[in-house]
């Protein structure tokens, strides 16, 4: 069967991998991004998937890049963390490597991947968030990833949440990964130990002060039971849940898939999302209930995902 490259364009990093029809990864590399200089960033693409292509027979390559993807799955609108406005990628790669190439959304090609060869498998109707800096959406309907009309659809992240509530990096106020991501939970536990210093004194311990808290101490402190870092994990599930809920009476879909770094520590706060997802989800009790899973993939998902999304096109 044909094999496929499947590249994951990523803020600091860019990972390539080559993928066979079964969603495994045959071969791989990575690449740091030269996130300020957009030609850079096409040339180091360009860089991985020779590289690989040079040691396998390859019919195409697809890549999964944070950002807006127009309908046609070649061109980047906007991406805030690659300086890419109106960027004709497709064309690009496709000119450097001498290969069919797909562009896609990170987030759809992580959902795709989960979807077709990880914890989605066995389902037609599929929502992932993938949880890291920011929150991340894809949607799998029938089948087949929802882009919307103008292929921008599925930017839960960025669905408002709280009126008039915390900035966000797009513009706007009260966007659901102000509530819950990485960048959410760290800045949730700073407020508990600020309120409380007495109820994080393995957190203190661990980071040395307020200001020194990482992700890592957050969830080394919950480990421990720290109160200020567990409550930040149980608030963070509050709101993955209530959106949930939202999701589950707009899309119905048969399960969520919770996903990206955070999801690595799925154990603290899975259960709680649960729990608080079967409270909070309209007509409770009179319907069936959406499983909640932790991605399988991993950190691979959007290579997977986008090389097989490539295959299929």
């Amino acid at each position: 069967m044909a094999l496929t490259i499947g590249v994951d364009v990523g803020g600091t990093k860019i990972a390539a991998g080559v993928v066979d029809h079964e969603g495994r990864i045959l071969d791989r590399t990575h690449r740091q991004t030269p996130a300020g200089n957009p030609e850079k960033v096409s040339l180091t693409i360009a860089d991985a998937v020779s590289e690989l292509a040079a040691r396998h027979p390859v019919d195409a390559v697809g890549i999964g890049a944070a950002g807006f993807v127009d309908e046609t799955r070649s061109v980047i609108r906007f991406a805030p963390n690659l300086a890419w406005r109106e960027e004709p990628l497709r064309e690009k790669i496709a000119d450097l490597v001498g290969l069919p190439v797909f562009v896609e959304n990170d987030a759809n090609a992580m959902a795709w991947g989960e979807y077709r060869f990880g914890a989605g498998r066995g389902e037609s109707h599929v929502v992932c968030v993938t949880l890291g800096t920011g929150l991340g959406g894809g949607i799998v309907l029938d089948g087949g990833l929802y882009r919307g009309r103008w292929g921008m659809g599925g930017e839960l992240g960025h669905v408002q949440v709280q009126p008039g509530g915390r900035p966000c990096g797009c513009g706007n106020l009260g966007c659901w990964e102000r509530y819950a991501s990485g960048t959410a939970l760290l800045a949730e536990a700073r407020r508990n130990l600020e309120a409380d210093p007495s109820s994080g004194s393995v957190l203190l311990r661990l980071a040395g002060s307020v200001d020194g808290i990482r992700g890592e101490h957050v969830t080394a402190a919950a480990r421990e039971g720290d109160p200020a870092a567990l409550a930040a994990f149980h608030t963070m599930a509050e709101w993955l849940a209530q959106g949930f809920a939202d999701l589950a009476a707009t899309l119905d879909p048969g399960c969520f898939i919770v996903g990206g770094g955070v999801s690595e520590a799925a154990d603290l706060f899975i259960d709680k999302v649960r729990s608080e997802f079967a409270d909070r989800l309209v007509g409770r009790g009179h319907r069936p209930l959406a499983e909640i899973r932790v991605a399988e993939l991993g950190p691979a998902a959007g290579v997977v995902g986008a090389a097989d999304l490539a295959r299929q096109r």
